[in-house]
C-alpha cells in the first residue's frame, strides 16, 4: 500500500503550447492528458501525467515571463494534493523556494495544475506531491 506518495521530479522545459492565451491553455489542458482510468497509481504514472501538462506550464512561462527584455530562467517549486478521487486540490507555487517570482506566472501554473486528473489512489487517501519545474525561454 502506498501510505504517502511524495514525488519530486525535475523537468527540462518542453516546447511552448500551440495557444499562448491563458484561456486557450486552460481549455486545452482540460481536454488533454492521459486516460487515467486505465493507469495504476504509481510515481511513474504521476510523472507521466505531469509531463503531459509540461507544454501548458511552459506556455504559462512564455506568456508571462519570456516577453520581458531579459527573460529570467528558473525554477517553480509546486505542490498539490491528489485526492482519493484522483483530482488535484490545494495546488500552489512555493514562492519562497521558487526562483521565478512573477505572481501572474504562479496563478497560471496553479490553474494548469488544478486541471490535472490522476488515477484514484488504491488506499483512498490524499497524496501530497511536490514537483519543481525548470523553465527557460525557448529559442
Amino acid at each position: 500500500m502506498i501510505s504517502a506518495l511524495l514525488v519530486v521530479l525535475v523537468l527540462a522545459a518542453d516546447p511552448p503550447a500551440k495557444n499562448d492565451a491563458m484561456k486557450n491553455l486552460m481549455k486545452d489542458a482540460m481536454a488533454e492528458g492521459p486516460d487515467v482510468s486505465k493507469l495504476p497509481f504509481t510515481a511513474d504514472t504521476i510523472k507521466q501525467i505531469v509531463v503531459s501538462y509540461q507544454p501548458k506550464i511552459q506556455g504559462c512561462y512564455e506568456d508571462h515571463i519570456s516577453n520581458k527584455k531579459k527573460a529570467p530562467e528558473g525554477t517553480l517549486k509546486t505542490s498539490f494534493v491528489i485526492t482519493p478521487d484522483g483530482i488535484v486540490k490545494t495546488a500552489k507555487v512555493d514562492r519562497k523556494a521558487s526562483t521565478l517570482k512573477d505572481p501572474a506566472l504562479h496563478d497560471c501554473v496553479v490553474a494548469v495544475l488544478s486541471t490535472m486528473n490522476f488515477p484514484k489512489p488504491p488506499d483512498s487517501k490524499d497524496h501530497p506531491i511536490e514537483f519543481p519545474f525548470n523553465l527557460k525561454a525557448q529559442h
